[in-house]
Formats: C-alpha cells, structure tokens, sequence
C-alpha cells in the first residue's frame, strides 16, 4: 500500500473570508485613496478651490477620509455576512445611503459651486471603486 500527496507547491490554500474581506478592504482602500488625493490635486491644479470657512481642505485629508470610508464599510460588509441573510443587497443599500448622507456637507459648506461640484464627485468616484469591491464579499 502506497500513499502520495500532492507537494507543496500543488497544494491550493483557500483564504478564509474574514481575511480575503481584510486584504480587499486595505488594497481597495489604498487604491480608492490614492485616486481620491490624485483627482483633488488635478482639480485643485485646475482652479478649484477647496476652502471651507476661508481654510483649505489638505490634500492628505482626502486620502485619510477615503480610508476611513473604506474601513468603516468593511466593517459594516463585516456585521451584514454574519447577522444578515441578504448581505450584500443590505451592503449596497447602506453603502449608497452613507455616500449620499456624506456628499451633505459638502453642497452645505463651500461657498463656490466648483468646491461643491467638485467634492461630490469625490464622493461618488471612489464610493464607486469601493462598493462594487467590497460587494463581491458578500454574502448573498
């Protein structure tokens, strides 16, 4: 009687899904933040003005605020793929809720409409990297 098994270099590891969430939630928020910064600088570049109460916005503030985002729904996708039956339906509700809900200061507080167009968009642009790659996390 012979026994073979396969050698390491065949054998597949499976991450675990608590760690594949993880690693997506870091890579895509790296990613998403440093796209958010770069599209600042670009419009900052292009003439916009991203002051609110005369201070400007800094360029690091957005990379910080993006992470923070990206956590925070981690997090949330986290909680919904253990206590929800429909995780990723609920993720995707309460993603697009959040991102509205955090575009409100930004047409309350700048006084130009460039500032206020501008920031929008840098809601919605990386809130459009984010959510469909958490998403694929979840369950259904």
């Amino acid at each position: 009687m012979s026994v073979t098994t396969a050698p390491p270099c065949e054998r597949l590891t499976l991450a675990t899904p608590s760690s594949s969430l993880r690693r997506t939630t870091a890579i895509v928020g790296v990613a998403a933040a440093a796209i958010s910064t770069a599209a600042a600088a670009a419009l900052h570049a292009a003439g916009v003005s991203f002051e609110i109460d005369g201070e400007m916005i800094p360029l690091l503030g957005f990379a910080q605020m993006t992470f923070i985002g990206v956590v925070i729904g981690g997090l949330i996708l986290a909680g919904l793929n253990r206590w929800s039956g429909r995780a990723r339906h609920r993720f995707v509700q309460v993603a697009v809720a959040l991102t509205g809900l955090s575009c409100v200061p930004s047409v309350a507080m700048p006084d130009d409409i460039g500032s206020r167009i501008a920031l929008v968009a840098l809601h919605i642009v990386p809130a459009a990297i984010i959510i469909p790659a958490l998403a694929r996390h979840a369950r259904t």
